[in-house]
């Protein structure tokens, strides 16, 4: 049988991954939005069993943040506190083990050609938080069976950084889930089929 696969990603409502500007008084990946709803619901979604899959710079990113910022930080919500703790594949042509990650494996050689493999040797469910270009290259090589995207109630148009979708193929969404968390929040789970 082979394992779902997520592509789960924070977003702006114009399509930004993430900020440079001070949102909520600060920087951070929420904007400044988050509330009690949607901290619940992300530690939820991570105590299932799965597997953490990220390309080379998102890991690094989430390593570095995690080693540099205060306990305190939102860094360190009880969700991403549990992803940290989940089993995790980078898919890397670039790093070398050992990891800053408790329980990592390396996967070199062509990300399509490794998640797929890893879809069909895994036991559990793969979610991806992040990994923008590695999730682009999946979702056209047909491997992603859910975008799962929260959207913000802002708009980025001067702060926004890492467009999610910029050179993506084209395709149809399936909703299959909705929700609305803190009255302001939308999480958005669609099934990817490339538009031909």
């Amino acid at each position: 049988m082979t394992a779902t696969y997520t592509f789960d990603v924070f977003s702006s409502l114009d399509g930004f991954g993430a900020h440079s500007g001070h949102w909520g008084g600060k920087l951070g990946g929420y904007w400044g939005k988050q509330g009690p709803e949607f901290l619940d619901r992300r530690l939820a979604l991570y105590e299932e069993e799965q597997r953490m899959v990220f390309g080379a710079n998102t890991y690094r990113a989430h390593a570095q943040m995690l080693v540099s910022s205060p306990e305190e930080s939102e860094i360190h919500d009880p969700w991403v506190t549990r992803m940290r703790e989940l089993p995790a594949t980078i898919v890397s042509s670039t790093l070398q083990e050992p990891f800053d990650w408790p329980d990592a494996t390396l996967a070199r050689g062509d990300a399509v050609e490794a998640v797929a493999r890893l879809k069909e040797e895994s036991e559990v469910p793969l979610r991806s938080h992040g990994s923008l270009s590695l999730n682009r290259a999946l979702m056209a090589a047909g491997l992603v069976d859910r975008v799962q995207v929260t959207v913000f109630p802002v708009i980025t148009g001067q702060t926004g950084v890492d467009p999610i979708f910029q050179g993506a193929a084209d395709f149809d969404l399936e909703l299959l889930e909705s929700r609305t968390l803190d009255g302001h929040i939308q999480e958005l789970i669609y099934r990817p089929t490339l538009h031909v």
